[in-house]
């Protein structure tokens, strides 16, 4: 037979009956035990026919002539239990009679003489060398079919082991009974495989599994002492420290042994009397044969009906299994051609090496079907079982056991069932600050999970099914059952309403251990394997995956993901798409960054120990950036750094603006690429009816970490990298940073330079941060620092946002501290130069332009107020007037009192006033005045009581408060303060006289001069009459034009 050569079948140990190989000392001890053969029959009929039963007739074989006819039931020995225990209908049949009396229930004895008998008749039945004849007669055309059979040499026993092995493919009904029966009887005594007992005898006696003396034990008993060689082999390998480790050679006898019992599980003695019962209550219905009858078992082995006798049988069984795979024939079976196409079976020279390893089988088989390549349906029907049966039992991966044996005894016993020991494991792996593992526990969960391969299917992960099952039903009923995006869509769901607690424990634990594995999720895998190839030198990884450490090559690819098309080497677009979705899934929970996690450990603990709640170690780690170490400290720059780029990374920030983006930011959240605009339309919308508190306070969080450092933000970066590098060398922080570009923008501007430094696309961006900046004084460090005693002493309970706190430091001006005054008046300074720099001025006159608005027109008084008592805060007045304040009103410029006596000095000498361009700015104020009494302080001053007695229903604006003390100082019946009448009549020739002096800058300015002048009638008159007479000009004209038009034809 080509594959199987003789040096190979003492290894094998095939399910040969064996002629040569029982030792002449067991022979020895059956002589002395007892007579050799059955006693002859009482009665001999010889009628019989010879060929009435083919095991019959094998029987018949191995006995003298003279009892050719012998059967069991005439035994005398063997008679009482015969009729107590066997149905009559079998006692024609000796081999009926052995299967039934072996079968028997455990608690049910036998007489000793009958026990012997029974030994002899099978060691006389298994020793004769006529025996392959009976085989080759009962299966002729079978072996006729089968060339390797057919080929073998007669006389050796090689016949009857090759139709062991080809057993499945055997479909001739007397073989197939022959084959079955003979299997039976030997698997039913240790003793009778051949070679067993002798690579085994030592281990047996140490391990003092049993006698080996023939006869001494019953049945039950001999099929206890496989059992027990079975539990020491898989006991072996979950210890250290091996007491007495059982011989090389024994322990591939025992998964031989345990390989040819695969088939029927009536084979494998200790687990048929202990699963009996449960067989016929969970698998009454299943045929044996095929390992059909140990996977349903393996289905119900947690059930709460079955026995623990039945239940730790199943799992020695299982535990054999995972250290040899082919002890399951459906595997074995299914997974063959598979497992030569793949190359998974490398050393065919060790058939015990690694290679064996259901571990290895499944790493292998599923990493060709991540790769596309061909494997068959039946395989990876078997593939999924085994790997639900792995995240199952912890107990079936001896690595577990070995190395997580004090873990599971300190905190996760008591809950071995479905899976829920190892997600205990899983809980405490990821690293909860009460409880951790070591790294060899560590890398013997993440090797599970790598065999298991449960995010291929979660359905594998039975306590995760469990727990989720609920959320499956109502958020991810749109995906087909056992789809990989099934974990994708529990992540997009994680923290949601629809989110029950236990569901989200299972699915962090096990997301911690896909995390550290790119090739644990298919979807990234399938789309990225070729950019990971490409740009990550991943090739073979198969054979180098233990030496990359975890998460490397996902920081390869997301550091790829968001380069420019000028740098060059980007991942394509649908491996993009998956690594989004991932760094979206990783925002949720630190602990899903391996990177970071690992990086970070320490700082975690130092810094942010309390900060418990979703998303809030992230945001801990942002605030305390400063404080990090260089390495932590970098990992959360160069996230915050790819947030700044795609917010929609910070999954849980995007769930809390969902209304505003969808009132207001659908156009740029709909692109696949986000480039920062999604985060500028949010800080635009900051302030909308549709925002709430959660979404308000991400935002502020990350406009507070973008002050940091300049590149965490994005559009900042991008416009004003070069003229950072090449103007602000050495600056990081962006309020420094801004700082440094708007100064030179402004002495570029106030120099009349021939060409500005900062470059258009910077400037404009500038003018964006800038504005930022002026919303929220906390952005502004250089504000906030020297302010924030003010803030709490005197706008306790003022918002930030929105520029509140700003205008309240404006409104208690006189009451700030002299540090955060200077701050404050320089800020009005800079917002008076330019208003566009101030937030609520420009957010409430926003559309001012078509209309103005009430809210703006008041924002616009404010202002006014503001820079018409100090000087300084009018930038046009300042710059024209700076040598006439000099010259007349020296004195009270000196005094910097913010009382508006500068500019009223420069009203009541306009006379002497010589510069046109500061006149006419004194003039302006004049109009503005008349047009608010407020924007007058000196006049405020002065009348203020008697604008409360007088106008006080007066809405003010627009000129009418001054227009109610005018009509009161005309009336002669109402008393005005002395002060205010004297002001009053002083403003009065005041703006007599700029009527006169001020030319008119347009057509609807000298229609208002005309109507407030004095000579209006007269004016008007004059106006009139011009075109009047105009128009009888151009009549006359007319006429005359027409006559000599006429006379001119008539020629």
């Amino acid at each position: 037979m080509a594959a199987y050569s003789r040096s190979q079948l003492p290894l094998l140990l095939l399910l040969s009956l064996c002629f040569c190989c029982i030792s002449s000392s067991v022979l020895g001890s059956k002589a002395a035990g007892g007579p050799a053969e059955p006693p002859k029959p009482s009665v001999l009929r010889a009628a019989d026919p010879p060929s009435r039963d083919a095991p019959a007739a094998a029987a018949a074989a191995s006995q003298p002539r003279r009892a050719i006819r012998w059967k069991l039931s005439e035994e005398e020995a063997c008679r009482e239990d015969l009729t107590r225990l066997c149905p009559k209908h079998t006692w024609t049949n000796s081999l009926a009679v052995l299967e039934c009396l072996q079968d028997r229930r455990e608690e049910t004895e036998i007489a000793p003489d009958c026990n012997h008998l029974l030994w002899n008749y099978k060691l006389n039945l298994t020793t004769d060398p006529k025996f392959e004849s009976v085989a080759m007669e009962v299966c002729k055309s079978t072996i006729a079919e089968i060339k390797e059979c057919n080929e073998e040499e007669r006389g050796r026993g090689y016949l009857l082991s090759c139709l062991v092995d080809h057993r499945s493919n055997i479909s001739e009904y007397q073989c197939i009974q022959y084959i079955t029966k003979m299997t039976s009887i030997i698997f039913s005594d240790y003793r009778l495989i051949c070679g067993f007992m002798d690579k085994c005898k030592e281990d047996i006696n140490n391990l003092r599994c049993g006698s080996i003396n023939v006869g001494h034990k019953d049945v039950h008993s001999q099929g206890e002492v496989i059992a027990c060689l079975e539990k020491a082999l898989v006991s072996q390998a979950e210890q250290q420290d091996h007491v007495h480790p059982i011989k090389e050679e024994c322990q591939k006898s025992i998964l031989r042994v345990a390989e040819l019992s695969s088939d029927d599980f009536h084979l494998d003695r200790h687990l048929y009397f202990s699963c009996r019962d449960d067989r016929e209550r969970f698998c009454q219905n299943v045929q044996a044969g095929e390992g059909k009858v140990y996977k349903c078992l393996f289905n119900h082995k947690f059930e709460e009906a079955m026995s623990e006798k039945c239940r730790d049988a199943l799992t020695t069984r299982q535990k054999l299994i995972s250290q040899d795979y082919r002890v399951s024939y459906s595997l074995a079976k299914a997974c063959k051609l598979d497992l030569r196409k793949q190359r998974c079976s490398l050393d065919t020279n060790l058939p015990r090496a690694r290679e064996a390893r259901l571990s290895y089988l499944l790493l292998c088989l599923e990493a060709a079907v991540h790769r596309g390549r061909p494997v068959s349906g039946e395989c990876q029907g078997e593939m999924l079982d085994y790997r639900r049966m792995l995240m199952e039992d912890f107990s079936l991966s001896p690595e577990i056991v070995l190395h997580c044996r004090s873990e599971i005894e300190a905190h996760c016993s008591g809950l071995h069932r479905k899976g829920r020991t190892l997600h205990c494991l899983m809980r405490i792996g990821r690293g909860d600050r009460s409880t951790t593992v070591d790294n060899v526990c560590q890398s013997a969960l993440q090797t599970l999970i790598q065999s298991a391969d449960p995010g291929a299917d979660y359905r594998i992960d039975r306590a995760l099914n469990e727990a989720c099952e609920s959320v499956i039903q109502t958020a991810c009923k749109h995906i087909r059952t056992g789809d990989p995006m099934i974990l994708s869509c529990l992540m997009e769901h994680l923290y949601t309403e629809k989110m029950v607690e236990d569901c989200e424990h299972r699915l962090l634990e096990l997301q911690y251990f896909i995390s550290r594995d790119w090739k644990l999720d298919p979807l990234l895998y399938k789309k990225c394997q070729g950019d990971a190839a490409r740009l990550c030198h991943t090739h073979g990884w198969n054979e180098t995956s233990e030496l990359m450490p975890p998460g490397a090559i996902f920081s390869c690819l997301y550091r790829h993901a968001y380069r420019t098309e000028e740098q060059g080497r980007r991942l394509s677009r649908d491996c993009k798409v998956e690594v989004q979705r991932i760094l979206h899934q990783r925002a949720l929970d630190v602990k899903l960054d391996p990177e970071l996690q690992k990086r970070c450990m320490t700082d975690l603990g130092k810094w942010c120990s309390e900060k418990t709640d979703t998303g809030q170690e992230l945001e801990c780690l942002q605030d305390h950036l400063e404080d990090l170490v260089s390495v932590c400290r970098d990992v959360v720059g160069n996230l915050t750094e790819l947030e700044s780029e795609d917010i929609q990374i910070d999954a849980l920030l995007i769930r809390a603006c969902e209304p505003v983006i969808q009132a207001f930011c659908h156009d740029v959240a709909d692109n696949q690429i986000d480039t920062g605009d999604l985060m500028e339309c949010l800080v635009q919308n900051k302030h909308q009816k549709e925002m709430n508190d959660k979404c308000s306070v991400g935002i502020t969080h990350f406009q507070l970490i973008q002050m940091r450092d300049f590149r965490f933000s994005y559009k900042f970066k991008i416009a004003c990298k070069e003229d950072v590098l090449r103007l602000c060398p050495n600056i990081k922080k962006k309020v420094d940073v801004v700082i440094c570009l708007s100064t030179t923008v402004r002495n570029d501007t106030l120099q009349d330079a021939r060409e500005q430094r900062v470059t258009l696309k910077c400037r404009k961006q500038l003018r964006v941060e800038e504005l930022e900046m002026s919303e929220d004084i906390r952005l502004d460090p250089e504000l906030y620092d020297p302010c924030k005693s003010d803030i709490s002493r005197l706008c306790p309970n003022v918002n930030f946002g929105n520029a509140q706190m700003i205008e309240c430091l404006k409104d208690q001006k006189k009451q700030l501290s002299q540090r955060c005054h200077q701050r404050i008046f320089r800020l009005q300074e800079v917002e008076m130069t330019d208003p566009e720099l101030d937030y609520q001025l420009m957010r409430v006159c926003k559309q001012m332009i078509k209309r103005l608005s009430s809210d703006c027109e008041d924002q616009i008084r404010v202002i006014l107020q503001e820079s018409a008592l100090d000087y300084r805060l009018d930038p046009q007045l300042q710059m024209h007037c700076s040598d006439e304040i000099s010259r007349l009103c020296a004195e009270e410029a000196a005094a910097q009192e913010q009382t508006g006596q500068v500019e009223e000095c420069l009203k009541v000498n306009l006379l002497k006033i010589k510069q046109e361009t500061c006149k006419k700015e004194v003039l302006n104020m004049l109009k503005e005045s008349k047009a608010d009494i407020f924007v007058d302080p000196v006049l405020h001053t002065a009348c203020a009581l008697d604008i409360k007695h007088h106008c006080a229903a007066i809405t003010p604006g627009r000129g009418r408060q001054m227009s109610c003390l005018m009509e009161a100082l005309q009336d002669k019946r109402v008393r005005l303060q002395p002060e205010c009448k004297k002001r009053l009549q002083d403003r009065i020739d005041m703006w007599s006289y700029a009527a006169k002096v001020a030319p008119a800058e347009g057509f609807s300015d000298l229609a208002m001069q005309v109507m407030v002048s004095p000579s209006k009638n007269y004016i008007l008159f004059m106006t009139a009459l011009s075109v009047c007479i105009l128009f009888l000009v151009g009549l006359l004209c007319g006429r005359i034009t027409k006559q000599v038009t006429r006379e001119l034809k008539d020629r």
